[in-house]
């Protein structure tokens, strides 16, 4: 099989572990882990892949569940020459798709750009902001994109503005298997002191609310639609349906906060999912909502 692959200038890796590079510690193997060498190695790589072969990009692994089955094809992740941060004119920064929220805020904090607070609280990269319009503390990416470069599952670069992504809630319309590799961000005038105390105010709501400590995905479901709700989040109908603590196997809704699944210690990928999937129907039972999942779920049971 190796020898089908196209060569690389990157790493190349085959039946790679998953779990330690997402928050959830569970989890299966990628078919093959490619960490390209710079953007040429990634473009040639995907322009010389069959086209038949899947294609997924892998950012922190925050907001993710691996399946204990693994994940077919190609898991593509961005490493250090994807995760630069650097300010250009207009208050604006370039970013990397492998660059960390918290690079991207402290940047722009440094070059007094205020806007780009909320990124602070997103554990994720740059690719994964742009892909899922990540959002937190009344920011949302798409207040603050320019456009974004990405690599087509063909291997040929595009920019695409902000329009073309027609963002909704935590979703866009970035095609199917293309990568994110840079992206721009336009924030607002402001001075490093009050950036820098509006990012410790979000750190610190963070920190006396979210399981931080525990291996978690971060928020497991979308919140509804207020007109759906009467406004209330997903959190409250999770622990109004009597789901605060509930546990499958390893896996354990959070005592902290409601939208938030653990991985206590020896939990599997499927005892995650499967605890989702009970929460799902308990709320549906209680309060007739249908919680749509934020976190996504990849690879085969």
């Amino acid at each position: 099989m190796a020898d089908t692959l196209p060569r690389v200038a990157g790493k190349l890796t085959e039946n790679a572990p998953l779990a330690p590079l997402v928050w959830f510690k569970s989890g299966g193997t990628a078919q093959w882990l490619f960490e390209p060498k710079d953007l040429a190695d990634l473009q040639q790589f995907l322009g010389d892949l069959d086209p038949a072969m899947p294609v997924m990009a892998l950012g922190l692994g925050s907001n993710m569940i691996v399946r204990d089955g693994g994940v077919p094809g190609v898991v593509v992740r961005l490493g250090k020459a994807f995760a630069k941060v650097t300010a250009s004119a207009d208050l604006t920064l370039d970013c990397g798709g492998g660059a960390s929220g918290i690079l991207v805020s402290s940047t722009a904090r440094d070059n007094g750009i205020a806007g780009l607070e909320f990124l602070r609280s997103i554990p994720g990269t740059v690719g994964g902001f742009v892909r899922m319009n990540g959002g937190a503390y009344g920011g949302e990416v798409k207040d603050i994109l320019v456009d974004c470069d990405v690599v087509l599952r063909s291997g040929e670069l595009v920019t695409l503005p902000v329009a073309d992504l027609h963002y909704t809630y935590r979703h866009s319309a970035l095609p199917e298997g293309a990568i994110v590799v840079a992206a721009r961000f336009k924030g607002r005038s402001g001075e490093p002191a009050a950036i820098q105390a509006e990012m410790d105010r979000i750190s610190a709501s963070r920190e006396a609310s979210q399981p931080l400590r525990s291996k978690t995905g971060g928020s497991t479901f979308k919140n509804p639609a207020p007109e759906v709700s009467g406004g209330q989040k997903a959190w409250e109908l999770v622990d109004k349906a009597g789901c605060r603590g509930l546990q499958i196997g390893g896996a354990q809704v959070s005592e902290k906060h409601t939208n938030f699944l653990i991985n206590t210690g020896d939990a599997t990928s499927a005892d995650i999912e499967a605890l989702g999937e009970e929460v799902r129907r308990r709320v549906k039972d209680n309060s007739g909502l249908e919680l749509e999942w934020e976190i996504q779920r990849v690879g085969r049971k």
